[in-house]
C-alpha cells in the first residue's frame, strides 16, 4: 500500500485531479534524466522532467510473490533527449528508473508508484521501446562461483591482480580510417602481436566518442597497421586522427594466464577438472 499525503490523498479523493506520469532515469555514468507525459516541464527533487519528450508507456504488470513486475516505455529518439548514440553504446544499460504519479499543478504532491531498472530496449529508425524490470528480477541472476575449466575472474581486477596500467598490457594509438562505427585500423599498436587486445577494452581518448569504453571483439595485424572491431558501435563513425586507449584481453584459458600475464598463481578457475572427453572415452584393454 502507498503512503500518500493528506493533501495528495484530498486532491484524489476530490473527483477533479490533476495528474501526470514522471520517470526519472539514472544511468550508471551519473547523469540522470527526466521525462513527463504533462504537456508543460515540471521540476522537483532537484530533476527537471522534460515535457513533450514522446513518452508514452504501457500498462505496469504487477504480481503476488517474487515474480518479476514489468512495463514498458516507448518514445522517439532525438538529440535532446535520448540519442541513437546513447542507445547502442550501451549508456542506458541497467539504468535505475522511478516512476512517479504526480500533481502537475503542485508538485509536492506525488507518489512514487515503481522503482526498477531498464532491461532490454528494441530500436526501429527514429523510435524505441525501453522494458522496464521490477527490483525482483536482481533475484533470478546467478550468484556464487561457478566450478568451470575457465577463469571467472575479470582480467585487472582485486582477484586478477594483473596489473593493466603497466606498458606490456596497454596500447595507445590513433584512428587511421573507419570503415563504420565499430570497424576501423588503426597506428601505434605494432608493438603488439595480433588478437592480443581482442576481448580487451577499447577507450576513446578525443573525439566525438571521448571517455567512450567497449569491448573489443576482434584484434588482427595487418601490413603496416592494425584493424580492430568492436562488440557495439560508438558515438558516430570515428574521425581519422582520434585518439585512442586499449588494454589487453583475456579468453579466460589458464594457457593464456600463464603465457601472456604470468599469472597462473591468481588463475580462477578449474583447470584439472575432468571435461566431457574423460565422461565418454572408453576404456580399452592394453
Amino acid at each position: 500500500m502507498k503512503a500518500l499525503s493528506s493533501e495528495f490523498g484530498a486532491h484524489l479523493a476530490s473527483g477533479q485531479t490533476t495528474l501526470c506520469w514522471c520517470w526519472r532515469v539514472a544511468r550508471r555514468d551519473g547523469v540522470v534524466m527526466g521525462f513527463t507525459d504533462h504537456d508543460r516541464t515540471l521540476t522537483f527533487d532537484g530533476t527537471t522532467y522534460e515535457a513533450a519528450s514522446g513518452f508514452t508507456a504501457s500498462d505496469i504488470k504487477d504480481s503476488l510473490g517474487l515474480a518479476v513486475d514489468n512495463l514498458e516505455v516507448s518514445g522517439a529518439l532525438s538529440s535532446a533527449t535520448l540519442t541513437d548514440g546513447d542507445l547502442s553504446a550501451g549508456r542506458y544499460d541497467d539504468a535505475r528508473v522511478e516512476i512517479h504519479r504526480v500533481n502537475w499543478s503542485d508538485t509536492s504532491q506525488r507518489v512514487l508508484m515503481r522503482s526498477g531498472s531498464i532491461g532490454e530496449v528494441r530500436r526501429s529508425g527514429t523510435s524505441f521501446a525501453a522494458e522496464l524490470r521490477g527490483l525482483a528480477h536482481y533475484l533470478q541472476q546467478p550468484k556464487g562461483r561457478l566450478l568451470q575449466l575457465t577463469c571467472d575472474a575479470d582480467l585487472g581486477d582485486a582477484r586478477c591482480k594483473v596489473d593493466l596500467s603497466a606498458p606490456a598490457y596497454r596500447g595507445t594509438g590513433s584512428i587511421i580510417a573507419a570503415s563504420s562505427a565499430r570497424r576501423f585500423t588503426v597506428s601505434g599498436l605494432a608493438a603488439f602481436a595480433g588478437r592480443f587486445f581482442s576481448r580487451g577494452l577499447f577507450t576513446f581518448a578525443s573525439g566525438a566518442s571521448e571517455g567512450l569504453k567497449i569491448e573489443v571483439k576482434s584484434h588482427a595485424k595487418l601490413a603496416s597497421s592494425d584493424a580492430i572491431e568492436l562488440w557495439t558501435d560508438a558515438e558516430g563513425v570515428p574521425a581519422v586522427g582520434d585518439i585512442f586507449v586499449v588494454t589487453a584481453g583475456c579468453d579466460k584459458r589458464v594457457e593464456t594466464c600463464k603465457t601472456r600475464f604470468a599469472n597462473v598463481i591468481n588463475f580462477r578457475g578449474f583447470a584439472s577438472m575432468p571435461g566431457n572427453k574423460f565422461l565418454t572415452q572408453v576404456g580399452r584393454r592394453s
